[in-house]
């Protein structure tokens, strides 16, 4: 009988007794956070983890605690990837093309949050181009790698909650920009870029996920002023059941629910779809930011439509 995880399940609780030796799991985002707990819970069960960053130098010295921990012959190697840039998603996803070796797993893991506005290398809205537009490339030019059998996991947020995407303004040229609707947008693009890459290669056995990994305290917030912090946590917990506050994670608690969708999951049962606290999410389209998957995120024509315009945007076809 399979083991029951839920929102206060740790990374090391998910892979209890789990063998990774032989597996290859790629990972983006290892120089802080939710990323270097991913790597180093996989290294330590035994996977070859390829650890994605921007900046190289800093991914070396967070990572230590992964090569340290690395058991059973599992290791990390590192590759620089800047999900802001195109020239460097794509010179990066070629040198693993040329490499050959294929993937079990991909952990879509890194991103930017509630930032001012600003664009990307390219011009496009920091947080729909770092945030979707790069690992929507970056994902699909690696795509041959992915096993029969693999899977793709990409850490969106219930902060997809806040806004759909916007495919006729998603550089925020006409409408007006706001921190969490830009970060909304590009959440929700996470998830429906999930649904519409695991329809096109489930019949190769490929299969996508969209994941929550709760409210957590990393490098990821520091654009949040504590006042921002506090209203934020104060909707929250507005919107919940009464004695439902808001709670934070730990980072292997926020770790969890990536490694769980990527290693322990029935993939028939979240194939295409989002999930939190180790679970599948329920859809849950009233107000407020609460649990639950917005109706929009998973709706495959909206899937479709967003592939199509993330196309025209970056320029090639998948």
């Amino acid at each position: 009988m399979s083991k029951t995880f839920g929102a206060t399940s740790t990374t090391d609780d998910v892979l209890d007794g789990v063998d990774l030796s032989g597996k290859r799991i790629l990972v983006t985002g290892v120089s802080a956070g939710l990323g270097v707990e991913t790597a180093r819970v996989l290294a330590a069960h035994g996977a070859t983890v390829v650890g994605a960053a921007r900046d190289l130098k800093k991914a070396q010295a967070a990572t230590q605690v992964v090569r340290d921990q690395a058991a059973n012959g599992g290791s990390l190697e590192l590759i620089e990837l800047d999900l802001a840039s195109l020239k460097s998603v794509r010179a990066a996803a070629d040198r693993l093309v040329a490499d050959g070796r294929t993937f079990d797993v991909v952990i879509n893991n890194a991103g930017v949050m509630a930032c001012p506005k600003g664009v990307t290398e390219d011009g496009f809205e920091t947080q729909f181009g770092t945030n979707h537009l790069g690992h929507f490339v970056f994902t699909n030019r690696i795509a041959s790698l992915i096993k029969p059998g693999g899977r793709v996991v990409n850490l969106a947020s219930a902060g997809h909650r806040f806004s759909d995407v916007n495919l006729d303004d998603p550089n925020f040229e006409t409408t007006e920009y706001t921190e969490f609707g830009a970060y909304g947008r590009s959440k929700t693009a996470n998830v429906l870029f999930a649904v519409e890459f695991d329809r096109r290669h489930k019949d190769r056995g490929v299969r996508a996920i969209a994941v929550h990994p709760g409210g957590i305290q990393t490098e990821l917030g520091r654009h949040m002023t504590p006042e921002i912090t506090q209203a934020m946590i104060d909707s929250i917990t507005k919107s919940q059941p009464a004695g439902e506050g808001f709670q934070w994670k730990t980072i292997p608690q926020g770790a969890a629910t990536s490694v769980w969708a990527a290693i322990v999951a029935d993939v028939n049962a979240v194939g295409g779809l989002y999930c939190e606290d180790c679970h599948l999410a329920e859809l849950q389209n009233e107000p407020g930011l609460r649990g639950g998957v917005r109706s929009y995120a998973i709706d495959p024509d909206n899937a479709k439509a967003l592939w199509a315009k993330s196309e025209e945007m970056v320029g090639e076809t998948f």
